[in-house]
């Protein structure tokens, strides 16, 4: 039986196989294999050349841009420029950075450039907002909702995208694209598969989540890059016995976050890309943590109170405390100013609005247009206390208008960050006062969300940090300097 020496094309994994097109042992894929087996003798010339075809370049299939306003900020200019020579690139900037007039600009040079009809799509009632920074920098844009297509610049949400057919747009906007995470998978892949009919595409949303790697491979699917199962082949390992949890391998970190580069940006604040900040600081945040005593554990006599452990416990406490913790939040009401209070049942929300005179609140049991109209109302200050859900309106909404708010703690951390992120941005000129109310025994779930925060800061630092030097040229690209060395098995093989 003769073995043949392969090499896996998708994940790059050696080994010696009884079958020249033999399933790779790492990924397991259907991928080609390359076989060695009958040229041995210019093995490290073909192999060589092998590991070329798999280096990441930076394809651009952009435009140099013709046009970039005085208006953008300097390192707006950059971001701008690059994505518009790119041509299928996402940015990911903190929130406030100017990620909508920079789309804006974005989708007008293309539009000039091609002639024909872009699309950008908004979470709810976001269009709203770009239509107003669209008309506040003299660019031409119109709002869609059920399939019918103006010429130039057309804006709708994600709920109303099916209305619409990918060859009508020669390139699209995803604002906010990480919220596509909220929706359900049909929603996600329709997406997608539409984005992948585009020829000039643009992702934007806040720093993505330096652990979630899901967001990150379906962004580099869905403008052209590798498919998600290639992206965790080539720089992932499962983390322990589980096959559902993927980390990092120790010598892909460098590799992984230069090859998002070729794709994407990310920025926190304008010196991350060598700039000063100047207008770019935010104001304080004080964070105020309320804690309402428990009832005690139901049908448990203890001496102290014990915190709730599993997720069946905190749910329980969580109904149990509902009507001291909404209290709270009513007494925190700064009465005079607007007052934004974040909820995760429908209990909760529905109290408070039935208590509170002045409250509106924005639920799952809302159409679109009520909530959007809802949204609207509060952003231009015609409702003054407004109660919704992170899933609802934790995205994409800018409410600096805004710097009094609540929020019920829960384990995610994502939804705690853009709830707070929607008042406290670039652009705030007050200082943001945010209460967090909880029981006694839900401790662990507040303790559970700010070791995230640390974890998520020291992350996003990394993060920021492995793609500034990128970008900035501070590194060499290590893909195109490293010599590639022949493994010695193969070696071995050579006669």
């Amino acid at each position: 039986m003769i073995f043949y020496p392969q090499y896996c094309f998708d994940c790059h994994f050696p080994f010696v196989g009884k079958e020249i097109n033999e399933r790779c042992w790492s990924c397991n894929g259907t991928h080609t294999i390359n076989c060695f087996g009958e040229t041995m003798k210019n093995t490290t010339t073909e192999y060589t050349e092998f590991l070329k075809t798999k280096e990441y370049r930076e394809n651009n299939i952009g435009f140099k841009p013709i046009w970039m306003p005085d208006w953008l900020f300097d390192f707006q200019q950059e971001l701008t420029g690059w994505s518009i020579r790119k041509g299928q690139s996402a940015l990911f900037e903190d929130c406030g950075l100017g990620k909508t007039p920079q789309q804006l600009v974005w989708a007008e040079n293309v539009r000039v450039k091609t002639k024909k009809n872009i699309l950008i799509i908004t979470p709810l009632a976001v269009s709203h907002q770009t239509i107003k920074e669209a008309k506040k920098f003299d660019i031409k844009i119109k709002r869609t909702q059920d399939g019918t297509i103006h010429k130039g610049i057309n804006i709708t949400n994600y709920e109303r995208l099916k209305s619409y057919s990918p060859n009508d747009f020669v390139g699209v906007v995803c604002d906010e694209s990480s919220i596509l995470k909220n929706f359900d998978g049909k929603t996600r892949t329709f997406v997608t598969d539409f984005l992948k009919k585009i020829q000039y595409k643009l992702l934007c949303t806040a720093t993505p989540a330096p652990n979630d790697f899901t967001e990150l491979g379906t962004s580099s699917e869905a403008l052209g890059n590798i498919k998600y199962s290639q992206m965790l082949a080539m720089f992932f390992t499962h983390k322990g016995v589980s096959t559902s949890q993927w980390i990092l391998k120790g010598h892909a970190k460098k590799r992984f976050w230069h090859w998002v580069s070729s794709w994407a940006r990310a920025v926190r604040k304008p010196s991350d890309l060598g700039y000063k900040n100047n207008k770019f600081e935010l104001p304080k945040l004080q964070i105020n943590n309320h804690i309402i005593p428990s009832l005690g554990n139901p049908n448990i006599a203890e001496l102290f109170i014990s915190p709730a452990i599993t997720l069946h416990e905190q749910r329980n406490e969580r109904r149990q405390s509902l009507i001291p913790r909404c209290q709270k939040v009513m007494e925190l009401d700064p009465k005079t100013r607007p007052y934004l209070i974040w909820c995760h049942l429908n209990d909760e929300a529905d109290y408070l609005e039935k208590t509170m005179k002045d409250a509106i609140q924005i639920s799952g049991r809302d159409d679109d247009d009520s909530k959007e109209e809802k949204f609207v109302k509060f952003s231009d200050g015609r409702i003054r206390v407004l109660i919704t859900k992170p899933r609802i309106g934790g995205f994409g909404l800018n409410w600096q208008h805004c710097s009094d708010l609540s929020f019920f703690p829960s384990h995610s951390y994502e939804q705690f960050y853009q709830c707070i992120r929607r008042c406290w941005r670039f652009g705030q000129i007050r200082n943001v006062n945010l209460h967090i109310v909880s029981s006694e025994r839900e401790k662990s779930v507040v303790d559970n969300m700010i070791k995230k925060e640390k974890q998520s800061d020291e992350m996003y630092q990394g993060i920021v940090r492995e793609m500034s030097d990128f970008q900035l040229n501070k590194t060499q690209k290590i893909i195109e300097t490293e010599k590639t060395e022949i493994p010695k098995w193969l070696q071995e093989n050579k006669q």
